[in-house]
């Protein structure tokens, strides 16, 4: 059985892409998946600032579109790139299993307390300068080894990365600058960070979510109906992930703070998300 999946064409999303298929193809008897490689909106504009186009569907919109044309059967997105919301007649089948959700700062060689930091970011940009209060900020494009290559160059003192992508991409080190891992308190990761998601149409939902991961489907879950609710895309500085029994939130309105989660929490997430919300004064 043929299993088409839809990626962008960048290196990081070859190798989700990759990790998919293999796993599809370990799990569902028959399964054969083949790659369809699309540019997206996001990938062509790479001179556009994210946070003033509002970044909400520039890196997904493609791959939906060819999904609900029929020419995949499932589409494979960085969850953090996905909007709250599927397109009528998508859904997220589930996910892979989660990596490393922390942010990295990436400082160039030399450098302890980054005057420049090249991220656009609103979350990243708040929550770091509670760390940095004198930094200021430039933006930075392109794929995680331009980037790298950009600061170890000097074109600002850091940066930010996901480590999930650096881990997928084999990453662990760079001439001429050095990681610095932040932990959650010091920076709370986008909604689906770490996770890779596997979007279909509705029909084909039940023949891919038994090969996924439901402990990531638990967690992801909970946060993307946080970003529901609040309708947040990328030019709103909102951020939250769940572990076992915390919540970590962030917000613009809110600032950093860390909740207690239960079990039945995570049960019904649509209503956990509302009332936490409600008891931090959103009105939704």
């Amino acid at each position: 059985m043929k299993i088409i999946l839809a990626t962008r064409k960048s290196p990081l999303a070859l190798v989700q892409t990759e990790m998919v298929a293999a796993r599809l193809n370990a799990q569902i008897p028959g399964a054969a998946c083949e790659l369809l490689k699309l540019v997206t909106t996001g990938d062509r504009q790479a001179e556009w600032s994210l946070a003033k186009q509002g970044g909400k569907g520039l890196f997904t919109a493609e791959l939906e579109q060819a999904l609900l044309r029929g020419e995949a059967h499932a589409a494979v997105h960085s969850c953090k790139d996905l909007p709250g919301e599927n397109p009528p007649g998508l859904v997220v089948a589930g996910f892979m299993p989660r990596e490393d959700t922390r942010d990295v700062l990436v400082l160039r060689e030399g450098v302890s307390k980054p005057a420049t930091i090249a991220t656009s970011s609103p979350r990243r940009q708040m929550q770091i300068k509670l760390l940095f209060p004198h930094a200021t900020f430039t933006e930075i494009r392109g794929n995680v080894d331009t980037r790298l290559k950009k600061i170890a160059a000097g074109a600002a003192d850091a940066t930010i990365l996901a480590r999930a992508g650096m881990n997928r991409l084999g990453i662990h080190s760079w001439p001429g600058v050095t990681f610095r891992p932040l932990n959650h308190d010091e920076s709370v990761p986008a909604v689906g960070q770490g996770a890779i998601a596997l979007q279909c149409r509705a029909e084909h939902a039940a023949m891919l979510a038994p090969a996924l991961d439901a402990d990531t489907a638990r967690t992801v879950t909970l946060e993307r109906a946080f970003q529901r609710q609040l309708g947040a895309g990328c030019q709103i500085a909102f951020a939250a992930h769940a572990a076992a029994d915390k919540l970590y939130f962030f917000h613009e309105q809110t600032g950093r703070r860390i909740l207690p989660l239960t079990a039945a929490d995570f049960v019904q997430p649509e209503q956990t998300a509302a009332r936490i919300l409600k008891e931090l004064g959103f009105n939704v």
